[in-house]
């Protein structure tokens, strides 16, 4: 894996430097980049999709570990990076896909979406990524919604975001990703990481997140979901009646007083099926 020292040379090779506006963070930390791939139990033959490869140092670790990897990278020169540094190491195991990860905040990119078919068809995959702050939650959403044969993500993230996934009713944290999160997966936050983790140091924690998907889910028609709990917790201080009608239907044990951070995930879940929110 790269050094520090390897990752500013790389850059400055190119006459580069970190880009605030892409998040990119560099996680160089060697025992920590093993904590998340040893979490993630890749081994051989592993299909891993990493977002915001950077310069690949994880990339290097998945591969070490005997995984497939799809890297998509935003920025052409950590792309090119990559390209030129890993690849040659890949052993024909390693897709690099250049561009946004997302066609706007609801769908993955097409070039992404056409790699993944491409290289790992409908086989199982797992997320393992070092994610730039901006994109993780979308993208988060978006695999557990949407892909269901992304089994899994193993992500560094924010730490206020990894505590959003697992908030509990009645917090401020307490939202639609919380409620989607814990329906859909098994939320492991597993460390914390300091700032000094990273090249250059943010501003903020982050967290390692273990996101496992639940076979079978409890609701085969997320994306109605998300449009529910959209239309309730965007006016989260209102009372359920005054968003849905208090003419009902009712859930036992739910009533058109009550708010919906005041509702556990299956409660929620409950009240949406007798409350479908059409699309817009």
């Amino acid at each position: 894996m790269q050094t520090l020292t390897e990752i500013r040379a790389l850059l400055h090779a190119r006459g580069a430097t970190p880009r605030h506006r892409f998040g990119q963070n560099f996680l160089h930390d060697h025992n920590q980049l093993r904590r998340l791939v040893t979490r993630a139990r890749v081994a051989h033959g592993t299909r891993v999709l990493e977002v915001g490869p950077g310069t690949g140092t994880l990339t290097e670790a998945l591969l070490e570990a005997g995984a497939t990897v799809i890297a998509c990278e935003i920025d052409p020169v950590m792309s090119a990076i990559v390209r030129d540094r890993v690849l040659p190491m890949a052993g024909g195991r390693l897709d690099i896909v250049e561009g946004d990860c997302l066609d706007g905040k609801h769908h993955l990119s097409a070039a992404l979406r056409a790699a993944i078919d491409a290289r790992f068809g409908g086989a199982a995959f797992l997320l393992v990524a070092n994610l730039p702050y901006q994109a993780a939650t979308p993208l988060m959403l978006n695999l557990l919604t949407s892909v269901p044969h992304c089994s899994g993500l193993f992500v560094t993230i924010q730490r206020e975001v990894a505590d959003r996934l697992s908030a509990a009713p009645g917090s401020k944290e307490y939202g639609p990703l919380s409620v989607q999160a814990q329906l859909l997966a098994r939320i492991d936050s597993f460390a914390v990481l300091p700032p000094s983790c990273f090249w250059p140091a943010p501003d903020v924690h982050s967290a390692f997140v273990a996101i496992e998907r639940i076979d079978p889910p409890p609701t085969h028609n997320p994306l109605e979901l998300g449009r529910f709990l959209q239309r309730v917790f965007s006016k989260r201080r209102k009372q359920l009646g005054s968003v849905l009608g208090r003419g009902g239907p009712w859930p036992t044990g739910i009533d058109p007083s009550m708010r919906p951070e005041q509702l556990n995930p299956h409660q929620l879940l409950a009240l949406a099926a007798l409350h479908p929110t059409p699309i817009e």
